[in-house]
């Protein structure tokens, strides 16, 4: 209590101290003074009126157990004399045994009575309910059978009361009654046909659905009691429990299970589109019957059957059955994409499952799957392993044709922008298409897998094509006459490595969810790459091999006393390249620039094979101003056909060793020289030498000074720039050469 009362005066200290923090608050006193006394006046009244409602409530309570102890002590008293009186009464009750046995004597004669006019009635009631039951009246023969039922069963019921070990009474009154039971068995095959056929009956007649489910009630109730009667006198009657409700379940359960296996129209011998058509009339079957089980059947049952529950699970577990049993069989590729598509997108959709008319009922998302995962998992491989093979087959068989194409004497077909092509592109990419498509269906990893299995067969078919590209060509060099539109197919191929390109990377867009490359996309794009330019390489070989004659007459005799090789090779080339114009960026300017780069170095090796040598000044500079022409000439041919930025340079190599050639002063030579090697630095010395020795007057001094002083001021070759000689080799000259040469001096010499 002291230390209630310190913390008591601390908090009234604390909140006087806040109350009186400034001066001016001290006129407040009074106030703060009268209203304390108010608030502790307010606390001790609600004080004093609870401590008085609980003496109130102890009194009321003391009362009331005075009050109870009083009534127990007068309830004791009264028992005591009711034990008094049982103990007096007990030889009386033993005296009225004779009575008691009456009693029981007197109930089963008043029973035997009651039930006498239906006893002799039977036979009667048997006819009429059998002719009732042939007739359809559910409800009035299911009556009249409970009216037989209850009278064997009550007969039985006081025999087994009197004597239970009496089997003979009991069996002659099973006998009486034996009609009784068949009765019960054809109106329970009259009920089961019509659950059979519940989806017909509940749209023509759904009355007789409910008479009959009317019924199954009634025997359950009959079975709940003849159960509860068992269990306190141990008597039951034949046949019970008859347990007809869950004979109706399962007769249900049968009904859908047929309704599902019926669907099969026809066989797999006899249509190929057998499976598809099944699972589309299982669809349809379901959901038709699932919408009458909503709208109509469900009225027909009781609420807490949960009807539409249970025909939703009923449905799932046999169509589940059914799949089961599809996924076994022996099917193709196509046959298991359609299966899958149906198992793992159909069923759940608002076309079947998910349909809006359903939705309000069940939740499609606590659906087991149809299909286990392992089962899922090896149709998807059997699937992967026969699409595997079948591409293969199709890629083989596609090319094949493609090589036929190759032979014709027609030109191949050109796109809307005049490319040639050929079809083989469309074809592959259009197997492809179709497959992704059907993969997509399924699932988006399986999706991804048969892309990445496309590409990769992709780059094993590309390797194929390659190779027949190149057997395509050295048939062609066996007899260049044959195949007539051989360079329109080259053509065609190298166009096609662009397609593939394109519509690979279309396919990527539209299919996969990664947009990172991959070693597979790494090495298609190589082996593409490899293909087209073998084709342009093959294609200026063509060229070449028609212009071997005339480059063969550059820097001879004959060039220089007026050969028209040169002109003749500008028309050829611009020629082939009408045809090559109809090839595809970027390989058509890389071409064009590897067909100016070969003309130039093929000229600049007419040069250093020292075909001629000048014999004077005028051969010197009418040599060198027909190489300026020449140069020109192909300048003029290559960026007519946008050879590309290295025109220029390339030409002006034939300018420069022009240059070298058409200089008069012997002494200005090595510059000369010096400024060749400075524009290109890959020159070599031996080349040097080849040029110095057409030139034909340079001394051999000269050709040392020269070679010495360029070695010792070597220019470093930066690699920036394409190299023009760094290819050109420069023949050397065997001994039998020299004594050929020398034999030829003398010769000159004696004559």
């Amino acid at each position: 209590m002291e230390e209630t009362s310190r913390e008591a005066v601390a908090t009234a200290v604390q909140r006087v101290a806040g109350m009186l923090q400034r001066s001016d608050q001290l006129d407040k006193v009074e106030q703060y003074r009268r209203r304390e006394a108010r608030k502790k006046a307010s606390v001790e009244a609600r004080l004093k009126a609870a401590i008085q409602s609980q003496l109130d409530g102890v009194r009321t309570g003391l009362t009331q157990l005075h009050s109870a102890l009083l009534d127990v002590k007068d309830i004791q008293s009264s028992l005591a004399d009711v034990s008094n009186d049982w103990r007096q009464s007990i030889n009386t009750i033993e005296n009225l045994k004779d009575v008691k046995d009456a009693v029981v004597q007197h109930s089963q004669l008043a029973s035997a009575v009651e039930n006498l006019k239906n006893i002799f009635s039977v036979p009667e009631i048997v006819a009429e309910t059998q002719q009732l039951i042939e007739q359809a009246e559910l409800l009035q023969a299911h009556r009249k059978l409970m009216e037989l039922e209850c009278s064997r069963d009550d007969l039985m019921y006081e025999q087994y009361r009197m004597d239970s070990k009496n089997t003979s009474d009991m069996n002659l009154i099973s006998i009486y009654f034996q009609d009784v039971q068949g009765l019960s068995d054809e109106l329970a095959k009259q009920l089961w046909m019509v659950l059979q056929r519940s989806m017909v009956t509940v749209r023509r007649d759904p009355t007789m659905l409910v008479s009959v489910v009317r019924i199954i009630e009634r025997e359950e109730k009959i079975d709940r009691r003849m159960v509860d009667r068992k269990k306190q006198t141990g008597f039951i009657p034949p046949g019970r429990p008859k347990r007809w409700k869950d004979r109706m379940f399962q007769v249900l359960e049968g009904t859908v299970s047929t309704r599902i296996e019926g669907t099969q129209a026809v066989t797999k011998e006899a249509d190929k589109m057998w499976l598809v058509r099944l699972l589309e009339i299982t669809r349809k079957y379901v959901l038709d019957d699932l919408i009458v089980v909503k709208n109509l059947m469900v009225q027909c049952f009781p609420p807490h059957y949960n009807t539409f529950n249970r025909f939703f699970d009923l449905y799932h577990s046999a169509v589940s059955t059914r799949v089961k049993e599809l996924a076994a069989e022996d099917l193709e590729a196509n046959e298991i994409v359609s299966l899958l598509t149906w198992v793992l997108n159909t069923y759940k959709s608002v076309e079947m499952m998910g349909h809006p008319e359903l939705m309000s009922e069940c939740d499609i998302n606590l659906l087991e799957p149809l299909l286990p995962q392992d089962v899922v998992d090896d149709l998807l491989s059997k699937y992967v392993q026969t699409f595997t093979s079948n591409i293969t087959g199709w890629l083989r068989k596609a090319l094949e044709t493609d090589k036929k194409d190759w032979q014709k004497e027609t030109e191949p077909e050109a796109d809307q922008d005049g490319y040639y092509q050929t079809t083989l592109p469309a074809i592959v990419f259009q197997m492809f298409e179709q497959n992704l498509q059907v993969a997509a269906q399924i699932d988006g990893d399986f999706k991804e897998q048969v892309l990445k299995l496309c590409l990769k067969q992709m780059n094993s078919f590309l390797i194929r094509y390659r190779e027949e590209a190149v057997l395509y060509k050295e048939d062609h060099l066996r007899d260049r006459q044959l195949p007539q539109c051989y360079v329109q197919y080259m053509i065609a191929i190298i166009n096609n490595c662009q397609t593939f390109k394109e519509s690979i990377n279309s396919l990527k867009r539209k299919y996969s969810q990664s947009s990172e490359p991959t070693d597979s996309d790494a090495a298609i794009e190589r082996t593409l790459n490899e293909v087209a330019k073998e084709g342009c390489q093959f294609l200026l070989d063509e060229v070449f091999l028609d212009l071997e004659h005339h480059l063969n007459e550059l820097l001879t005799r004959k060039w220089l006393t007026g050969s028209h090789a040169v002109d003749t090779i500008c028309v050829t080339v611009e020629d082939y390249f009408n045809d090559f114009n109809k090839i595809k960026k970027p390989f058509n300017q890389e071409m064009t620039s590897e067909a100016l780069r070969r003309v130039v170095v093929e000229y600049i090796k007419a040069v250093m094979q020292k075909r001629i040598t000048f014999k004077n000044a005028d051969e010197r500079r009418e040599g060198a101003e027909r190489m300026i022409k020449e140069a020109d000439q192909f300048k003029f041919l290559f960026r007519k056909l946008a050879a590309g930025e290295d025109t220029d340079r390339l030409c002006g190599a034939i300018a420069a060793i022009a240059e070298v050639f058409k200089l008069t002063d012997p002494t200005l030579l090595f510059l000369e020289v010096t400024t060749l090697v400075s524009k290109y630095p890959d020159i070599r010395e031996e080349h040097i030498q080849a040029l110095l020795a057409v030139r034909g007057d340079a001394s051999r001094e000269m050709r040392q000074m020269i070679i010495g002083t360029l070695s010792e001021n070597k220019v470093s070759y930066s690699g920036v720039t394409q190299p023009i000689f760094k290819d050109i080799t420069v023949p050397t000259i065997t001994m039998t050469t020299m004594t050929t040469m020398t034999s030829m001096a003398t010769a000159k010499l004696l004559k």
